[in-house]
């Protein structure tokens, strides 16, 4: 006697792809979020690779305009050219943060500082507050050029208008030139009241943190990194570009700048040997480990500093430990 087994029904029979129903406005309009939300490049570009709708409506300019900074955060060790072409992408859909980061990639690491400058200012243009800093920085260092190229006037308006903006190195900035009047007419008042609302702002954030948050030995937590910057580091201590023997980096663990001529940055007026290329990165790196580092020099010879155009800058809260 035998016996017949029902037969399963065929899935494929049965399977339907309700993607394929979606209308494409509904489907730019998820991707749009995702690309703003993602915590990393690989959760949009694993969406891409699903199936070719999706990789072509992911890389239509409004889904690329509203990409992420953490999105656009492509590590320097993973760089590549599908990778730099996926960044001009962003920025022909408009996209500012992607103006930026490849700004500064161009900038500082593939040595084309007048594309680098000239995609900052697109996103400064749109009021994105680290292009704003980040242009001051460089004009106040006259990177890209000669020390004569330094343009302390236009530093102080871009870091204005980045301070305005809510950005802290910028504020803090912006009070040491207007209470040295470095660029700008002195007002001591004003510079100290502008570097304690720089203040005020980071204690805030210190006390919108979660309890149980690791300070790193500090009174106050140490800033968040920026993609960009983290890949700068990353790009130059990964040794696939070598700095000339006469540049240094910038001292701030969380910078990544390089000089881009001889003794361009300011260094540490007590110990000489640390080197800054804004207020900003000096104060941070203060308060994360140079403080108990830095000590005065027994012999302190001028001519050492005086080579070049390098000068010394003042460490602030620098006190008798």
């Amino acid at each position: 006697m035998t016996t017949h087994l029902k037969k399963r029904p065929r899935l494929e029979n049965l399977s339907v792809n309700h993607l394929d129903e979606l209308p494409d406005d509904l489907v730019i309009s998820i991707l749009r979020k995702l690309s703003s939300s993602a915590s990393s490049p690989a959760d949009f570009l694993n969406i891409l690779v699903t199936c070719k709708r999706l990789n072509r409506l992911g890389l239509h300019p409004l889904v690329l305009s509203r990409v992420g900074t953490q999105t656009l955060a492509v590590t320097a060790e993973k760089w590549s050219v599908s990778s730099h072409r996926f960044l001009k992408l962003c920025v022909n859909a408009g996209n500012v943060d992607a103006c930026y980061t490849l700004g500064m990639i161009r900038f500082y690491c593939l040595k084309n500082p007048v594309s680098g400058a000239s995609l900052m200012a697109r996103a400064a243009i749109k009021s994105h507050a680290q292009a704003l800093y980040s242009l001051s920085v460089i004009q106040f260092n006259g990177s890209g050029g000669n020390k004569s190229d330094k343009n302390l006037r236009a530093g102080v308006a871009l870091c204005a208008r980045s301070a305005y903006l809510g950005h802290v190195d910028a504020l803090r900035e912006l009070g040491h030139c207007l209470q040295d009047g470095y660029g700008v007419s002195r007002d001591v008042a004003e510079g100290r009241r502008l570097l304690i609302q720089a203040n005020a702002r980071e204690l805030a954030g210190y006390l919108s943190l979660k309890p149980g948050t690791d300070l790193n030995g500090g009174c106050l937590p140490v800033q968040e990194i920026h993609p960009v910057n983290r890949f700068l580091k990353d790009w130059f201590d990964s040794g696939r570009v070598v700095l000339a023997e006469e540049l240094r980096m910038c001292s701030h663990g969380g910078c990544g700048r390089p000089e881009t001529r001889s003794h361009e940055f300011r260094r540490c007026s007590v110990c000489g040997k640390v080197n800054y290329c804004s207020r900003g990165c000096q104060a941070l790196d203060w308060r994360a480990k140079h403080k108990m580092e830095c000590a005065p020099l027994d012999l302190w010879v001028p001519a050492a500093i005086e080579v070049g155009d390098v000068d010394a800058v003042d460490v602030e809260n620098h006190a008798p430990r």
